[in-house]
């Protein structure tokens, strides 16, 4: 593979610096970034739809996609490309499941109709969608999942609770997992629907430790979803969500972010002293410095790496598991050696008068550890890993 952009990318690539440079500048203020940002007041949830209404009339939600569905038919790469740089400014706009998780899925396993009815309204930013797949005994182990799902005429009438629902409290639309099949091999039972949120949800909040409404319950009674928003086939859910799952787990805008996040790091090291001398000068955080941006580097790398393999209409799931389980690991590394260089003044929440830089290595450092456990454990990517990345047994 050759890591150099094309003339297209690299005019493409300024196209979007251009445009997320004077996004950034609109921010509301004590706006920080980070991939829950959005949810942290109304001005915030504002600024969030006011970039996605312009990011959809230039097109950039469904760059990959046909343009027969919306889509500007760009490669994985230049999809790639968009992502580094609006992780790099910290701008949101785009919706965490939609463009990421259910296109591709529907693209995929999706029926014509689906691909009609959806996908367009996905690229013109009109669904502010959630995820139903985790459960209160079924987070790691997805395939145990217990919200059933039975059919009744036209529809299926669902019944269950969801947990850890991100961003359920601003969504309209969900995209869910029900057990269909209680009779077979826990991962043969599974069918995956997309729905409207109407009668028969309730939706309860869960606060984070740092008292931030992100998390969500969700319950079902007799909801019921017809049977055409089943995507793919019934009872065949899991294959439908392995595939859009692979496409969450390049993690290229984490890595932006945190190449961010060094830099002004870097930047504080060099403005201010300790003990009378500046904190780049201590080699052991020279060293430290140097590290993150080589690992930083490679992880990056190797996020392209994930999306050639992908543009070349294969799986990737091994390749996107390694990037998933080292870039997580790498911003709890990084997040807590930076609390160790700033010292007391690092775990300073934003709102000090004494934090640095807003505060933003705390909040980092307490969100590093969800994502450890988000998208799939570290174990998880392992034995992913081992199973079809090294042909080693079960």
């Amino acid at each position: 593979m050759d890591f150099r952009l094309t003339p297209k990318q690299q005019a493409l690539k300024e196209e979007f610096e251009a445009f997320f440079q004077e996004e950034a500048k609109r921010a509301p203020a004590g706006w920080t970034g980070g991939l829950f940002a959005i949810f942290e007041g109304e001005a915030n949830w504002a600024y969030h739809r006011s970039v996605a209404d312009k990011l959809a009339q230039k097109g950039w939600l469904s760059l990959p996609w046909p343009k027969q569905y919306g889509g500007q038919e760009h490669s994985y790469i230049e999809q790639l490309i968009f992502n580094e740089v609006r992780g790099y400014y910290r701008v949101p706009g785009v919706d965490l499941w939609g463009p990421q998780i259910v296109a591709p899925s529907i693209l995929e396993h999706g029926s014509e109709e689906l691909k009609q009815e959806w996908l367009p309204r996905i690229a013109k930013a009109e669904i502010n969608w959630c995820q139903g797949w985790s459960e209160p005994n079924s987070g790691s182990d997805l395939a145990s999942l217990m919200t059933r799902a039975v059919e009744d005429g036209d529809d299926f009438v669902i019944n269950g609770q969801k947990i850890w629902t991100t961003g359920g409290h601003k969504a309209d639309h969900i995209f869910l997992l029900a057990r269909t099949d209680p009779t077979v091999p826990k991962h043969k039972g599974i069918t995956y629907f997309i729905t409207p949120i109407k009668e028969g949800v309730t939706i309860r909040p869960l606060l984070f430790m740092h008292k931030k409404h992100e998390y969500n319950e969700v319950f079902f009674d007799n909801f019921r979803v017809p049977k055409k928003n089943v995507v793919g086939k019934v009872n065949e859910g899991w294959y439908v969500t392995m595939a859009g799952i692979n496409f969450e787990r390049s993690m290229i805008g984490t890595v932006s972010e945190l190449k961010r996040d060094l830099e002004e790091l870097v930047a504080f090291c060099q403005q201010n002293q300790r003990n009378g001398r500046y904190l780049y000068e201590d080699p052991l955080i020279r060293q430290r410095l140097a590290q993150f941006d080589t690992e930083l580097d490679a992880t990056r790398q190797w996020a392209y790496y994930v999306a050639w393999v992908q543009s070349k209409g294969q799986s990737a799931a091994p390749e996107a598991s390694a990037a998933k389980y080292y870039s997580s690991e790498l911003t709890v590394r990084f997040a807590n050696t930076a609390l160790e260089i700033l010292g007391l003044y690092g775990p300073l929440k934003e709102g000090s008068k004494w934090a640095i830089l807003h505060g933003n290595f705390e909040d980092l450092c307490q969100a590093s550890l969800g994502g450890v456990i988000a998208g799939g454990t570290t174990e998880i990517q392992k034995n992913i890993i081992a199973w079809m990345g090294l042909k080693l047994p079960r």
